[in-house]
């Protein structure tokens, strides 16, 4: 009981949604022949018998798992649902992924994540301007990641401190090159890794499937680091003299239509050494990627803007489902975190708060939501036609 409510901890310490959580416990349980009961939150683990006198393990995460933590747990998680494992064996192997150091040194990680934010700003901006300050402010936002990964006051007000920053000096460079507006794409690539689109797409998936406290909580927790991304930038702004009506959020391509797919593959190859993802992982990251960019391009043009995220959510499902059941194939977990990361709208949400909060308009903030339950709709339209698929 111990080993399987640790197990539920490292789980939703690594973002799992708390219906996978609960079902991975109850088969282990199952598994060694426990009868239990089962209380499963984003940050809260409890397993118990019913019968008087009954024990009660509890376990909370501290912190979350990195995404190279991910994989050696969805390995045990597969072991630990067919007994596979003992619980002992399983507890050792649990203290030694959360043990676990980071596979590159912090300037790897610096260079990942600036050409992660390259990658993205040929993705949502092609353009030179936009691709040098991404690959500036990347490297500034890197630098900064690294400095206060061991000091929980300040990563705890890192997202309004690297927000602001990065917001003053895009917007005192763009007075300096008198550049008329100050284009709040060019601020999302360096800002990507604070972005809670996932987070709140999660949520509206949790509360669509009534777990109202879990999807609840996601939902608050993530509005509140848009909230505290947008403060950051509309404090600079006003900072760096600009005034609301120039926070555009105009798109400008000057690159091409080869532009996004190159950044596709910096993205990948960024979010590799950036998150320490196993090497071999990499292609099939790239094809995420892949897969999901052209499912939210076929779903913007068969449904429209707001639908695009439907589409992709819903490619992006199906695919790594049928991947996850070939032998050797990665989790689909591991396969989907990827793809949500292009898919969810983690700019347009930060940019329709800014421009809600800077201008009192509403219709970019409708636009937001709409887009996010799209996603959580098209991952959930997946996993049920997978399903019946498979039935």
């Amino acid at each position: 009981m111990q080993f399987v409510a640790a197990l539920g901890a490292a789980m939703a310490a690594a973002n799992y949604p708390v219906t996978m959580v609960r079902n991975t416990m109850v088969a282990t349980s199952r598994a060694y022949g426990l009868e239990t009961q089962y209380l499963a939150l984003p940050n809260y683990v409890q397993v118990g018998t019913s019968s008087g006198g009954g024990r009660l393990y509890i376990a909370h995460p501290d912190e979350d798992l990195r995404f190279d933590q991910t994989f050696p747990l969805a390995t045990l998680v597969s072991l630990a649902q067919s007994g596979a494992v003992t619980p002992a064996e399983g507890q050792a192997e649990l203290t030694r992924i959360w043990q676990m150091p980071n596979r590159f040194p912090a300037w790897v990680g610096v260079i990942g994540y600036t050409v992660q934010s390259a990658g993205l700003s040929l993705i949502l901006q092609p353009a030179p301007l936009t691709l040098l300050m991404a690959v500036v402010l990347g490297a500034m936002v890197g630098v900064m990641c690294e400095l206060a990964r061991r000091n929980d006051a300040v990563q705890q007000l890192l997202p309004t401190l690297c927000a602001f920053t990065v917001s003053l000096v895009a917007f005192t460079a763009a007075d300096w090159l008198h550049i008329a507006d100050a284009s709040l794409r060019a601020l999302a690539p360096p800002l990507a890794t604070f972005l809670p689109g996932a987070a709140i797409t999660l949520a509206v998936a949790e509360l669509s499937s009534r777990q109202l406290v879990s999807g609840a909580s996601r939902l608050v927790s993530g509005l509140m680091r848009m909230a505290q991304l947008a403060f950051g930038i509309l404090v600079a702004a006003q900072v760096a003299g600009i005034s609301d009506s120039h926070l555009s959020v105009a798109h400008v391509d000057r690159l091409g239509p080869w532009a996004p797919w190159l950044g596709i593959a910096l993205y990948g190859v960024g979010a590799m050494l950036s998150f320490g993802s196993p090497t071999r992982f990499l292609p099939w990251m790239l094809a995420m990627l892949t897969i999901a960019y052209l499912g939210q391009l076929a779903g913007n043009a068969v449904l429209g803007t707001y639908a695009a995220g439907f589409g992709g959510g819903f490619t992006l499902t199906v695919c790594a489902l049928a991947v996850a059941r070939r032998p050797g194939s990665p989790a689909a977990i591991s396969l989907i975190l990827p793809g949500f990361w292009l898919l969810v709208p983690g700019s347009l949400g930060l940019m329709g708060v800014t421009e809600v909060l800077g201008t009192d308009s509403t219709t970019v903030f409708t636009g937001t939501l709409i887009s996010m339950i799209s996603i959580a709709l098209g991952v959930q339209s997946g996993l049920l036609v997978w399903r019946a698929r498979r039935g």
